[in-house]
This record gives C-alpha cells, sequence and structure tokens, in this order.
C-alpha cells in the first residue's frame, strides 16, 4: 500500500464501557504507531445511534469495520493483540 493510503475505521461502543474505553485506545495506539498521519476513525455509540449500528449488521460491542482500503472487514473485542487485529483487517505490520 501506498504511504498516501487513507485508513478509514468506524468503531462501535457500547457507551463508555471498559471494554469500549480498551477498544477506542487500542485502535488510537495502533493506528499511531502503523497509520500515523493516515488514518480517520469514527466513534459510534450503539445506544445512541441504534438504528445505525442495526442496519450495519453490528450485534457486538466493541466492533471495528475497517472501510477503506478495501475490501471492508471487521472484528469485535477490544484490539488488545495488534499482530492479530492486523491480520484480520488485511492488513500487513511490514506494509501498514
Amino acid at each position: 500500500m501506498s504511504q498516501s493510503t487513507i485508513f478509514k475505521f468506524r468503531l462501535y461502543v457500547a457507551d463508555s464501557t471498559q471494554n469500549a474505553t480498551e477498544a477506542t485506545a487500542n485502535l488510537r495506539a495502533l493506528c499511531r504507531t502503523h497509520f500515523a498521519g493516515r488514518h480517520k476513525i469514527e466513534i459510534v455509540d450503539v445506544f445512541r445511534e441504534p438504528t445505525r449500528a442495526q442496519a450495519e449488521g453490528v450485534r457486538m460491542t466493541p466492533t471495528l469495520i475497517k472501510l477503506a482500503p478495501a475490501p471492508v472487514k471487521r472484528i469485535v473485542g477490544t484490539l488488545s493483540q495488534t499482530q492479530r487485529v492486523l491480520e484480520t483487517l488485511g492488513l500487513k505490520a511490514d506494509t501498514a
């Protein structure tokens, strides 16, 4: 992937629970480390926007959706295992 690639993520969380806080912090750390200056993060609270979560098929939180670059991928959890998150989302640490 080129250095100009913008990575877009949408993280669905449930209010300010511990899992939501951990997932948010882990995603931000992952982006700072691997996509510095080349990422956008949107946080969506399923309690405030339940129809949006339902429309995207979010059944559990936290759920991370990688919107760009294609293909769209998703992972559920606190995102604490960076290598697993990168692999699941189809991203390689050496090119990220």
